[in-house]
C-alpha cells in the first residue's frame, strides 16, 4: 500500500510517436481456470484456516537475516511476493486463500529493516533481486515467480530487470508506484496530493520525509481505527467493498503495524528509493511482464503503470475496469491463476 509518497515535474525520455502499447493478457483456460472456478468466496476473503496454516520462516544472507511468512501448498510451485507499504511479510495472509486455491507456495519477504528482516545499509534493487533469487535457491526452486503490490511492484520490477528470465518465470507488478522508472519522481503530474508531498521531501527535505513517516507509524501502531479511517477516504468504490471485511482489516493492519517493528526507517529507505531514479531500464527488457491497473485507483492512479508499461517490451497489460489500489484482493484468482499458468508452463521444482 503506498499512503505517503511525492511531486516534481517529470523529465520525458520518449516521444509520444515512439511508444508501444503492451500486449493485452490472453484469457486463461486449463486447470489455472479450473481452479478460479473452484473459489467460492470472494478472492479478498481468506479463511482463518488458511492463516492458521501459514509457516514463519528465516534465510541468512550473508550477515543478514531475512523474515519471512509462507502460505498456500508447501509442496507447490513457489511464488515470492514483494509486500507494499507500510506493509510486512504478514501480507501473505491475505492471499492465503487464493494461493492454496491455486496449488502455488506464495512467500512474502520482510525487505530490510522492515518487520523481522535485518536492516542493510547501502542497498539497491539489485541486491534485492539477488536476495529474492537466494529465497527461492533456499526453497530448492529452479523456476518461480515474483509478485509486487504498490510499493513492492517496483521490486517486482527490478527482478524483471536483473534476474535471469530461464529461472524467473513469472512477474506480477499489481497497481505499482512506478515513480523513478523514467527518472527522479517522474510521474508527479499524476500522483494523489498525499504522494505529491512525499515526493517532494523525500528528493529535496529527508528530515521532513523521515518525519512524515514515524507519524505514519505511530498511526499505524497506536492509533489503528483513525489510521483506516483516513485510507478509507483516500479509496474508491471498489476498495471500501474489500476493506469492509472485517478479517480483511485485520490482516491488513496486523502488516502495517509490523512493518514499524524496528522504527520507520526501513520504509523510509524502501520509499526513498522509489522515487530516486532507477538504476535498471524498463525499455530494454524484453520478457514477459504482466501489469495489474485498476481504473479507479486513488492511490495510483492508471496513467503511472499505462505510461511505464506503454515503455516496457514485455509488459502484457491487464486493466480492471472500476477497479482500484486493491485489485491485488479483488483480483487475487485472476492474478494467480495467470502466475500458476505461467509456472505450470515452466515447470516447477
Amino acid at each position: 500500500m503506498v499512503i505517503v509518497c511525492g511531486s516534481i515535474q517529470p523529465v520525458c525520455l520518449f516521444r509520444k510517436r515512439d511508444i508501444k502499447r503492451p500486449r493485452k493478457a490472453p484469457a486463461l483456460s486449463g486447470p489455472s481456470a479450473t481452479a478460479m472456478a473452484q473459489v467460492m468466496l470472494p478472492a479478498w476473503i481468506t479463511s482463518k484456516e488458511d492463516v492458521q496454516l501459514a509457516r514463519e520462516g528465516s534465510l541468512r544472507v550473508g550477515s543478514r537475516t531475512l523474515a519471512y511468512l509462507e502460505t498456500g501448498d508447501n509442496s507447490g510451485p513457489l511464488v515470492i511476493h514483494n509486500h507494499g507499504g507500510p506493509s510486512s511479510r504478514l501480507e501473505a495472509n491475505l492471499f492465503a486463500t487464493a494461493a492454496r486455491a491455486h496449488g502455488l507456495r506464495l512467500v512474502c519477504v520482510d525487505r530490510p529493516g522492515i518487520g523481522g528482516s535485518d536492516p542493510q545499509p547501502g542497498r539497491s534493487f539489485a541486491s534485492w533481486a539477488n536476495d529474492l533469487l537466494a529465497l527461492a535457491e533456499s526453497f530448492g526452486a529452479q523456476h518461480f515467480a515474483v509478485t509486487g503490490w504498490s510499493e513492492g511492484g517496483p521490486w517486482a520490477l527490478a527482478a524483471a530487470a536483473y534476474l535471469d528470465p530461464a529461472r524467473l518465470a513469472h512477474v506480477s507488478c499489481i497497481a505499482g508506484a512506478s515513480y523513478g522508472t523514467f527518472g527522479a519522481n517522474w510521474a508527479a503530474k499524476y500522483q494523489s496530493s498525499v504522494d505529491a508531498l512525499g515526493g517532494r521531501l523525500a528528493l529535496h527535505f529527508h528530515p521532513g520525509f523521515r518525519l512524515m513517516y514515524e507519524l505514519l507509524g505511530l498511526s499505524a501502531t497506536r492509533f489503528e481505527a483513525s489510521y483506516l479511517q483516513a485510507l478509507k477516504k483516500s479509496i474508491g468504490a471498489s476498495d471500501q467493498k474489500v476493506l469492509s471485511d472485517e478479517g480483511v482489516c485485520q490482516s491488513f493492519l496486523e502488516a502495517s503495524r509490523e512493518c514499524f517493528r524496528q522504527g520507520a526507517e526501513g520504509l523510509v529507505a524502501d520509499a526513498t528509493m522509489l522515487y530516486e531514479a532507477w538504476p535498471f531500464d524498463l525499455t530494454t527488457v524484453t520478457r514477459p511482464v504482466h501489469f495489474w491497473q485498476g481504473t479507479d485507483d486513488k492511490l495510483v492512479p492508471e496513467p503511472i503503470n499505462r505510461t511505464v508499461a506503454d515503455q516496457t517490451p514485455g509488459a502484457i497489460w491487464h486493466s480492471i475496469s472500476g477497479g482500484g489500489h486493491f485489485i491485488a484482493l479483488s483480483h487475487a484468482n485472476e492474478i494467480l491463476a495467470q502466475v500458476a499458468s505461467d509456472l505450470d508452463g515452466h515447470g516447477h521444482g
